[in-house]
């Protein structure tokens, strides 16, 4: 057992990140009972819909499961009165400062964990009494830091910086990149586009062929003066880009976004019209695959790949 392992009482320390219209109680309980730890994503579902998934997630898995919540939700208030009365216990934070919500969830028994994109903001999540970080680089899908610091420097500068449990993200979706991270200081890898691309994931299956056939370039870093997000290209990207050469104003680029283009495009499957968010690793990623496939072939090859370091003779 390592940190995570024990952080999190699970198998392997593989997170299933909580992605919106890709994370609903399948996913999250096939990650789970598969020795990871599956996340609902709950940036994508009203309260009631919130409190649904986590009655399915508990009679699909006898794991342990939690919920990501982007503290920039509009219902937030809501919602964690739904994770404690529904006795989950472990809770992934983003977006927002981890001092508002920390201490309500510790007092009430849960195990809390804040996504962050620099050192700066994990020492920040460390001071306000979190119980590990998830560090996500430059290379990660959805919604995305401003700095652009990659995983490979990332995480090195975020475990130089704080002493508490440390989950890399960003561009991880083998067990050659899940080595990688660990040798740089992680204790364990969040995964969001991989499972995206699985049978369980909620999101659309014209989506999910997309991350298939999505190639190296294919996504690009976007919308930064709102909330910057990576997107395969299509015709919404290029519309944004259109935009962009008039410099618009946040306004303009709020208006030409309009309301649910990431569920137009990841769940109901408008690859033209919609927003489609993901990972710079889905160049790497060839087919869609059960969560249980996907779990064992990164453990798997995460062996193979210790024990070729272990042979090399400097």
């Amino acid at each position: 057992m390592n940190k995570i392992t024990q952080l999190f009482n699970i198998k392997y320390p593989i997170i299933q990140g909580g992605m919106i219209w890709n994370s609903g109680y399948k996913l999250a309980s096939a990650v789970s009972n598969a020795g990871g730890l599956g996340l609902i994503g709950a940036g994508s579902m009203y309260p009631e819909v919130l409190r649904e998934h986590i009655l399915k997630c508990k009679k699909a898995t006898d794991k342990p499961f939690g919920i990501n919540v982007p503290m920039l939700y509009p219902n937030i208030e809501e919602i964690m009165k739904i994770i404690v009365e529904e006795g989950v216990k472990i809770v992934f934070t983003s977006a927002g400062n981890p001092k508002t919500w920390t201490s309500f969830l510790k007092e009430n028994g849960i195990t809390v964990v804040h996504v962050v994109s620099s050192s700066k903001f994990a020492l920040k999540a460390q001071e306000a009494g979190v119980d590990a970080v998830v560090a996500e680089g430059f290379e990660a899908g959805g919604h995305n830091g401003r700095e652009e610091t990659t995983t490979l420097t990332l995480i090195p500068m975020v475990r130089e910086n704080i002493t508490i449990p440390l989950i890399a993200a960003g561009g991880i979706a083998t067990g050659r990149g899940m080595l990688a991270a660990m040798t740089l200081g992680a204790d364990g890898i969040q995964m969001g586009s991989r499972f995206a691309a699985s049978t369980e994931s909620s999101s659309h299956d014209d989506f999910k062929k997309t991350i298939v056939e999505t190639r190296e370039g294919d996504t690009v870093l976007t919308l930064k003066e709102l909330a910057p997000v990576r997107l395969i290209k299509n015709k919404f990207f290029n519309e944004v880009q259109e935009l962009y050469a008039t410099c618009p104003t946040p306004e303009e680029l709020k208006t030409l976004l309009g309301r649910a283009r990431a569920k137009r495009g990841m769940f109901e499957g408008d690859l033209e019209d919609g927003e489609l968010e993901i990972g710079q690793i889905a160049g790497l990623i060839h087919d869609i695959l059960p969560v249980e496939t996907i779990v064992h072939n990164v453990m798997s090859e995460f062996q193979v790949a210790k024990e070729e370091i272990n042979k090399f003779d400097f």
